[in-house]
């Protein structure tokens, strides 16, 4: 989140009127001047919602898994519509985190599977939850 900060803050901190104006970033002005306010392309704000956890292993690193893959959809789809070295670079750094984090809660994923019931095709958590109630 800082490397994104710091490349928006040095984007956007000489913006003349006019040029806020003729970027579109005008609405966004109004609302927070230049500051930052996490949201997406669309607008819509960020919230605690964007965090999914269940608290069953399998579910939860299906969805770091997921989110690591949105997060490097994000970056590729950045890169192909920026083309200034200063913000590609660490856009590239920031993908290729993704990928390293992607490939470690994979690994963590197949550990886990292997340590379940070999018979267990679903790939739930057995002893998650022993109650026995319906």
């Amino acid at each position: 989140m800082e490397i994104i900060c710091a490349i928006v803050y040095q984007l956007t901190r000489n913006l003349s009127i006019d040029e806020i104006k003729s970027s579109g970033f005008d609405k966004y002005y109004v609302d927070h001047t230049a500051a930052l306010w996490p949201q997406a392309a669309g607008g819509v704000p960020f919230n605690a919602c964007q965090f999914q956890s269940k608290g069953d292993v399998i579910t939860d690193l299906t969805e770091d898994l997921a989110a690591e893959q949105k997060a490097r959809t994000t970056y590729d789809n950045i890169l192909r519509l920026v083309h200034d070295q200063e913000i590609c670079d660490p856009i590239r750094f920031l993908r290729q985190r993704e990928i390293v984090h992607f490939q470690r809660f994979g690994e963590a994923l197949a550990i886990t599977q292997d340590r379940l019931n070999s018979k267990n095709f679903y790939a739930f958590n057995p002893s998650f939850d022993k109650s026995g109630s319906c």
